[in-house]
């Protein structure tokens, strides 16, 4: 079945737990709810989720990705093995997600899996996004004896001519072969991780072919099929990649005529009380909006997590979002509480 109430990747997300982690948790949702009522800035407990970025390289050229275009403010790079040992030294006792994604292809990264069988080994779930194109069959062999517990792979199109249209310099070719890798490797290995999702970003270039997608998914053997609006950068005038059906866009127009996100954007965020963003390079961002790291909260090369985690700056950021959420660049366009279907 493509969906479940309770599939096997909630059952692989629950075994992570444990009591110190189920009491951080209660932790953070206390001082986030009090937070949240009272307007008053309040934080207990250590982040459960955090996402680490293994590069910011890509093999695409995605028109709304940072990585695709080549225009980040900040250096190219990989993270390192015994940069990444440190900080899952410091947050494997409180974290149960870790996700393998900011900018850039994980698997161009050469470590990335051994720091996923790390991670895997200190108890984390782990998960990742990815375009497929590296999914040979010895990579895939490697990506199930990792231990990794859920990939989420981006199809966006049943065509070449479709899938190109977005994913620019990309093969639906490699994608479909790197998916069929993966699914024989958990056969022959005997095992039910990681997870598969299809991830299906709509634009107009691909709506159509929605239906084309769930079908491509159970015929493949993916797990489920998840689909999620684009996030675009100068929205306001409209943009050829909006889609028709509002149900799949995180915009709308206002009785101007001027498209306007369509989220409320109201004067909380539960990621800024328990999921931190670090970057390959050790900066710790507040989510996965700011993608040129422009709030960085501080850097794990000259602090310890925990003293970024619970400095001012950090708090202060939390209480700017309190007051006014919609003066921060970052959550302009923020999609946290806008639309995502499976």
């Amino acid at each position: 079945m493509i969906k479940k109430i309770l599939n096997y990747d909630t059952y692989q997300l629950i075994t992570k737990l444990s009591i110190f982690k189920i009491y951080n948790f209660i932790l953070l949702v206390l001082s986030y709810s009090f937070s949240k009522i009272t307007g008053n800035m309040i934080h207990w407990g250590m982040p459960v989720s955090i996402a680490i970025e293994p590069t910011t390289a890509c093999n695409l050229r995605c028109p709304e990705c940072p990585s695709g275009l080549r225009n980040f403010s900040r250096p190219t790079g990989n993270l390192k093995v015994n940069f990444f040992s440190s900080i899952i030294g410091q947050i494997s006792k409180h974290t149960y997600y870790l996700i393998f994604y900011f900018q850039g292809e994980p698997y161009i990264n050469p470590s990335f899996l051994e720091m996923v069988k790390e991670a895997s080994s200190k108890g984390i779930y782990t998960a990742t996004s990815t375009n497929a194109h590296f999914l040979s069959k010895e990579n895939s062999i490697k990506t199930v004896e990792s231990g990794l517990n859920r990939l989420i792979i981006s199809i966006d199109g049943t065509t070449q001519e479709t899938y190109s249209s977005y994913r620019i310099e990309g093969s639906l070719e490699k994608v479909i072969e790197g998916t069929k890798n993966i699914v024989e490797a958990k056969k022959q290995l005997n095992s039910k991780s990681p997870y598969l999702i299809f991830q299906y970003l709509v634009v107009k270039p691909n709506e159509h072919q929605i239906n084309d997608a769930k079908k491509l998914a159970i015929d493949l053997g993916v797990d489920e099929i998840r689909f999620k609006t684009a996030q675009i950068y100068d929205f306001e005038k409209g943009s050829d990649l909006i889609p028709d059906n509002p149900k799949y866009s995180r915009y709308k127009k206002d009785s101007l005529g001027k498209f306007i996100i369509d989220n409320p954007l109201l004067n909380h965020c539960w990621r800024l009380w328990h999921s931190p963003v670090i970057t390959w390079d050790g900066n710790v961002v507040p989510c996965c909006f700011d993608k040129d790291a422009k709030h960085r909260l501080g850097n794990l090369n000259e602090q310890s997590f925990k003293e970024v985690w619970r400095s001012d700056k950090y708090n202060k950021f939390r209480s700017s979002v309190l007051r006014s959420r919609k003066e921060i660049d970052i959550c302009a366009n923020c999609s946290e509480g806008t639309k995502v279907w499976a």
